[in-house]
C-alpha cells in the first residue's frame, strides 16, 4: 500500500459519453482538492478514449489515474455505443468482481497509491456502492443526470402499484395511454406519462431498464450524500420535495463553471476532455466566421439513433429552413446517410451548414455565433446549453430526455418541443421562430437569466460552491 493521509477517490462513471464528461469534471476538481484520483472506465471506452486521445493523454499525471475493467460484453463496434439495455444488465450483474479485484489490488502491499478513502460511482452504478460497504469507506453517487429524472425513477414503482405501468398494449404510443397525466408525483404537476423517462414505456414487467432504475435510485437512497451536477436554484422545488424524504443532496454544477473557481490554471488536468471520438476542430474556426447568433446547433448526443425517415426530415427542415447551422453527424446516426446528405442537400445548404462528425460541444454552445440549440435533452447537452446562455428546440428520444424535454420547455422556459413525429416544416418553423420570432427572443433572454445565475451559483460563496465544499467533508469521513 502506498503512503496514507491523502484522500483517494475511485471514480466509476456509467459507459457512455454524456456520463464520462462530468465525472471527468467531477475528477479535475477533487484533483485540485488533493485527491488522488482513479478513473475507472470498462475497457470498452477505456480503449476508445486511448484511440481519440492517446496514450500521452492517460499518462499525464500521476495521481490521476486511469483504470478499466471489463463489462462483462462481448465484442462490439469500436466507434458505436454499446447497447444500454445490455450494458446496464451486465453492469449490475458482472462489474463488481473485477472492480474489487482493482480496487484490493490498489490497496495491497504492493500497491503505490494511497489506500482508497472513498468511492464515487454514477448513480446507475449500484455495484460501486457495494464495493465502498465492503472496504469500510464513503459511498457516494454522482447523479449525471437532472434532479427531475430521478424523481421520475423515484416512483417507478408507484407507477406499477397504480397499474399505469407496463402498459397493457403496445398500441399505447397511439392509443392516448401516453397522455394520462402523472401530476401526483411531487415537483411534476402537470406532466404527463409521456413526459416521463423512455423505460417506463413497455409492456414487459422484466424490462430490463425498467427494473435496473427502479432498483439503483433506491440503492442511492441508501447513500450518505448523492452529488448533482446542476445548481439548486434550476430544480428548486424537485430539491425541495426529495429532501422531504432524503435531505443528503449535493447539488455543485455545472461543473465546467465550478471548474473556473476551482482547478488552478496550471492544473496539468485543467484542460483534460474525455472524448470518446475525435473532435473536429474545424467547427470553431468556421463559428469564427459566422455573424453573432446566427447559426443553429444540431447535436442529438452519443447515444440517439434516428430513423431514416427521422433523418431526412430534420436534413430538409434545417435546409429549408434558410438559417446557417453547424450539425453534428455521428458515423452512427442513421443507416443510408450518404443517399440523405447527397448533392441536392448540399446544393440548397451551400455557403451557410458545415457537418462534422463530433466537437468540443461545450465550446461551441459558449460561443458568441451559435443562436439556438436543437438537442436530444440529454442532460449533460442541457446543463452545457444552460452554461451558453442558450434556447433550445427539444426533442427527447431516450432516457430522461422526455423529462428534460417537458420541463425544459413548461417550467425553465428555454425551449419549444418537436413533436415525435418529425416533420421537415416543423422543424424549420421552429428553426425561424427561435431565431426570427417574439417567442425565440424570450426564451432567449431566459435562457441568459439561468446563465447568469449558473455563474453566481458557482463562484466563490454561491450555492453549488459552497455545497461543493460541504460534499467534500462527506468524502473525508473515513479520514477521521
Amino acid at each position: 500500500m502506498g503512503p496514507t493521509g491523502k484522500p483517494h477517490a475511485v471514480l466509476i462513471p456509467y459507459p457512455a459519453q454524456g456520463h464520462i464528461n462530468p465525472f471527468m469534471q467531477l475528477g479535475k476538481l477533487l484533483h485540485s482538492k488533493g485527491f488522488h484520483i482513479t478513473f475507472v472506465n470498462n475497457h470498452f471506452n477505456h480503449d476508445r478514449l486511448l484511440r481519440s486521445k492517446g496514450i500521452k493523454f492517460l499518462k499525464t499525471c500521476p495521481d490521476f489515474v486511469f483504470e478499466s475493467i471489463p463489462d462483462g460484453l462481448g465484442d462490439s463496434d469500436p466507434d458505436a455505443t454499446q447497447s444500454i439495455d445490455a450494458l446496464s444488465d451486465s453492469a449490475r450483474k458482472y462489474m463488481i468482481g473485477p472492480l474489487m479485484e482493482l480496487v484490493e489490488r490498489i490497496n495491497g502491499p504492493d500497491g503505490r497509491a494511497p489506500r482508497i478513502t472513498c468511492v464515487i460511482p454514477d448513480g446507475f452504478m449500484g455495484f460501486g456502492l457495494v464495493a465502498a460497504e465492503r472496504l469500510g469507506v464513503p459511498g457516494v453517487p454522482f447523479w449525471t443526470a437532472s434532479a427531475c429524472g430521478f424523481m421520475a425513477y423515484l416512483h417507478i414503482g408507484q407507477l406499477i402499484e397504480k397499474g399505469l405501468i407496463p402498459h397493457k398494449s403496445e398500441s399505447y404510443e397511439s392509443d392516448g395511454s401516453l397522455d394520462t397525466e402523472v401530476g401526483w408525483i411531487p415537483g411534476m404537476s402537470h406532466a404527463r406519462l409521456r413526459d416521463l423517462p423512455c423505460a417506463t414505456r413497455t409492456t414487459n414487467p422484466e424490462a430490463i431498464l425498467l427494473n435496473c432504475l427502479r432498483d439503483e435510485v433506491q440503492a442511492d437512497l441508501r447513500a450518505p450524500a448523492i452529488i448533482f451536477n446542476i445548481f439548486e436554484e434550476f430544480e428548486d422545488e424537485i430539491f425541495f420535495k426529495i429532501k422531504k424524504f432524503y435531505p443528503h443532496l449535493y447539488p455543485i454544477g455545472p461543473l465546467s463553471l465550478l471548474e473556473n473557481h476551482v482547478v488552478p490554471l496550471d492544473s496539468p488536468i485543467r484542460t483534460h476532455r474525455t472524448t470518446l471520438w475525435k473532435e473536429d476542430v474545424e467547427c470553431l474556426d468556421w463559428l469564427d466566421t459566422r455573424p453573432h447568433g446566427s447559426v443553429v446547433y444540431v447535436n442529438y448526443g452519443s447515444i440517439v439513433v434516428l430513423s431514416e425517415n427521422d433523418f431526412r426530415e430534420f436534413a430538409w427542415g434545417l435546409a429549408n429552413s434558410g438559417h446557417a447551422f453547424l450539425w453534428i453527424v455521428r458515423p452512427d446516426v442513421a443507416r443510408d446517410m450518404a443517399t440523405i446528405l447527397n448533392e441536392e442537400f448540399y446544393s440548397a445548404v451551400e455557403g451557410r451548414a458545415m457537418l462534422a462528425s463530433w466537437c468540443a460541444q461545450d465550446k461551441v454552445l459558449s460561443h458568441p455565433s451559435v443562436g439556438t440549440f436543437l438537442t436530444h435533452c440529454g442532460w449533460n447537452s442541457m446543463v452545457e446549453g444552460i452554461c451558453g446562455g442558450k434556447p433550445m428546440i427539444c426533442c427527447g428520444y431516450f432516457a430522461e430526455q422526455p423529462t428534460n424535454c417537458h420541463f425544459a420547455t413548461k417550467v425553465w422556459g428555454i425551449g419549444v418541443e418537436i413533436d415525435p413525429d418529425v416533420k421537415r416544416e416543423n422543424i424549420s418553423g421552429w428553426v425561424k421562430e427561435m431565431m426570427e420570432g417574439e417567442d425565440g427572443k424570450r426564451m432567449k433572454n431566459k435562457a441568459l437569466e439561468w446563465k447568469k445565475k449558473a455563474e453566481v451559483a458557482t463562484d466563490i460563496g454561491g450555492s453549488a460552491y459552497e455545497s461543493f465544499n460541504r460534499v467534500l467533508n462527506v468524502l473525508n469521513s473515513s479520514l477521521e
